[in-house]
């Protein structure tokens, strides 16, 4: 300070003004004087971005290994298991027509754009007329993550397969009881930028041979599906064009679909080997139960598709899709679910849908199985957003709805009889919360369908919503979807940005009794996987910690009694002295054992006298001091930009630092302003 490194405010008299908070300032002050770390009631970050500040290498140390003890590189008890970034493959023998040059020079084209936006703030676009800016956003993010190509994008599950999507490859892991995660394919690198991904690890119904598992990735209008062996080995099945983006690309039993707002939907069959087109009102939102898909349209209606019958017009050879419901307020329903009850009779089951508008109301419709003919009621409506709905979710005990308004959430519980939902005493409130996820616009924080929120989970079992809050951060919350309670915190082990994350349960041991776990899969700016066991977390729920080790108070009375300043000194302050070296080397300011340092004697004149052990300055400035004690050659002493001081006894106030005289002695204060 004296010396002029770190920046000073004199007043008229030559007196030093230190403009730091007093709070924070005064246990650095007591360390100063004795050598003793009292927080006082501070949080140790502060105290340690403090201590950076001015350099004191042995107060550093200490406070960083008290926030070393919170972090492991090994994470906490949930941490499963980590997978390593994979090799970059080789490069896809372009076999078909593949747009990759054109969308290369159209991206190139798309302006910078603002660096956060907030995520399902503004209502989902709900005409033609807004796809096509949606449409060069999602370009614009495909180019940012292009150069980028290590990160990892999506991320998603079936059974104990799970497929990872970077910029242009993909690879997929299989869990195996024995010998945990293993890779078993990776995909040739492609032409573009993977933007949607569908993993279907088991197909129900029957064997299908070298197609029972199966994997296809989608950009802009184009959509690769391999087939997987078990050995690992892939074989391309083939490409198929939509003709429009695809939103949304998935599996329902052993059938792809694509589909896309603007009203397209493709169905790819695995028996018959067949890709249909069809052409309906513009698409909102989809869900699928059982076999069948429901799709939630611009006009108000609800559709559905039986896929696995497959059916076909016999004039025009189109999909039959047929309208289930319409909205009596015709408003777009921009979020869907279906919950199927377990069979009551032998008609079928008790079909139950609940759905979003862009309104904002929330509906729920039932179809009775001895009614199947006449089509769905309306069972429920709810007017509680302002917003438009963009998820919503029926389960067994629970409806939860989320609208545009900063992903603001709102549950109820679900009364049921027999496994039929009941108007006695009906569907009651039971939370309102908010999801807030900052999303980056310009794609180096991931992609949009890799970081959903949720909420995941089965819908007979407890629900989670996932939360990162910005866009680069090293960890993610979990909470319930029913009420918003943290469950746990997850950070990352190596510290790198989560870039994708995604909820899955694996069958773990094919042992008699033996449940499937829950995990979180988490991907990373540096292209690792690290799994979470949430089936613990949930268990842990609500349980006290159990006490053990030290506490903060007891480390840092023991870590007084030890020197730990010698190791390299870090270059955290604009002190020239406390630069890097090239070898390790003991502190400037080390601190040695308590046991071996004999009585130290006050210091000068106008300074408070400290404990026996109080630190005093280095030689030359004692000597500008006027302070002349006997002290053994093994005590510590502080660097020459430091002052040992206590407080003045002048007056309060803004304080100062009053430079030696030229006397015989000096008088030093140090105060806080």
């Amino acid at each position: 300070l004296l010396s002029g490194r770190i920046s000073t405010l004199k007043d008229e008299t030559g007196a030093i003004f230190i403009d730091r908070d007093p709070t924070v300032f005064a246990p650095i002050l007591n360390f100063l004087r004795t050598k003793e770390l009292d927080p006082r009631g501070v949080s140790i970050s502060l105290l340690l971005h403090e201590a950076e500040f001015y350099g004191i290498t042995p107060l550093v140390r200490r406070l960083q290994l008290r926030e070393e003890l919170d972090r492991s590189s090994c994470g906490s008890v949930l941490f499963n298991g980590y997978l390593p970034p994979p090799v970059f493959p080789a490069k896809r023998r372009n076999r078909h027509s593949v747009a990759g040059p054109q969308i290369a020079a159209r991206l190139q084209s798309t302006g910078d754009r603002a660096p956060v936006r907030r995520s399902n703030t503004m209502p989902p676009n709900l005409g033609n007329a807004g796809l096509l800016g949606r449409l060069l956003e999602d370009r614009a993010v495909a180019a940012g993550t292009a150069s980028d190509p290590g990160m990892v994008r999506i991320v998603c599950g079936h059974h104990n397969w799970i497929a990872v999507a970077y910029a242009q490859f993909l690879v997929c892991y299989r869990m195996k009881e024995t010998s945990g995660w293993q890779q078993v394919f990776t995909s040739p690198r492609l032409d573009w930028v993977i933007e949607r991904v569908a993993l279907n690890a088991k197909v129900l119904g029957g064997s299908l041979g070298d197609h029972d598992k199966m994997v296809a990735v989608a950009s802009c209008s184009e959509i690769i599906l391999w087939a997987l062996q078990a050995d690992g080995n892939g074989s391309e099945i083939g490409v198929f064009i939509l003709g429009v983006p695809v939103e949304a690309l998935f599996f329902v039993g052993n059938q792809l679909i694509a589909t896309s707002h603007t009203g397209k939907i493709g169905v790819w069959n695995a028996v018959t080997k067949h890709w249909q087109i069809q052409d309906v009102v513009p698409i909102n939102s989809y869900d699928a139960a059982g076999t069948f898909l429901l799709l939630g349209c611009n006009n108000g209606s609800i559709y559905y598709v039986d896929v696995q019958k497959f059916p076909l017009r016999m004039k025009d050879n189109d999909l039959l899709v047929t309208e289930l419901y319409r909205d009596p307020s015709e408003d777009a329903v921009t979020a869907l679910s279906v919950y199927l009850t377990p069979k009551s009779s032998d008609s079928g089951n008790w079909i139950e849908i609940a759905y979003g508008t862009s309104s904002g109301v929330v509906r729920v419709i039932v179809q009775h199985p001895e009614t199947v003919g006449s089509g769905p009621q309306l069972f429920q409506t709810f007017t509680v957003h302002r917003s438009p709905v963009t998820k919503i979710m029926l389960s067994e005990k629970h409806l939860i709805s989320v609208c545009a308004d900063n992903n603001h959430v709102r549950t109820w519980t679900v009364t049921r009889f027999r496994g039929m939902i009941s108007t006695q005493p009906g569907s009651t409130p039971l939370a309102s919360f908010k999801i807030l996820s900052l999303e980056d616009i310009d794609g180096h924080a991931g992609c949009s369908a890799g970081t959903d929120i949720g909420p995941f989970g089965e819908r007979d079992d407890q629900q989670v919503f996932i939360q990162k809050v910005v866009p680069d951060a090293c960890q993610v919350f979990v909470r319930l979807s029913s009420t918003g309670k943290r469950i746990c915190e997850v950070r990352s082990v190596d510290g790198t940005a989560i870039t994708a994350f995604m909820v899955h349960e694996c069958e773990g041991s094919s042992r008699i009794g033996s449940r499937p776990r829950r995990y979180l899969f988490t991907g990373h700016a540096n292209g690792s996987i690290q799994m979470w066991d949430l089936t613990t977390a949930m268990e842990m729920l609500g349980k006290p910690p159990e006490a053990g080790g030290l506490t903060e108070e007891e480390l840092l009375q023991q870590l007084e009694q030890c020197d730990l300043a010698l190791t390299r000194t870090p270059d955290m302050s604009p002190a020239g002295s406390f630069a890097h070296s090239s070898t390790p080397r003991a502190s400037i300011t080390s601190l040695q054992s308590q046991g071996s340092e004999g009585t130290r004697e006050k210091l000068g004149r106008g300074v408070l006298p400290g404990p026996s052990h109080a630190s005093l300055p280095p030689p030359k400035l004692r000597e500008a001091l006027g302070v002349f004690p006997t002290l053994s050659a093994s005590q510590s002493s502080l660097p020459s930009c430091f002052l040992a001081a206590g407080f003045s006894s002048r007056g309060e106030g803004p304080g100062r630092v009053q430079p030696p005289d030229d006397g015989a002695g000096a008088e030093v204060a140090a105060f806080v302003r």
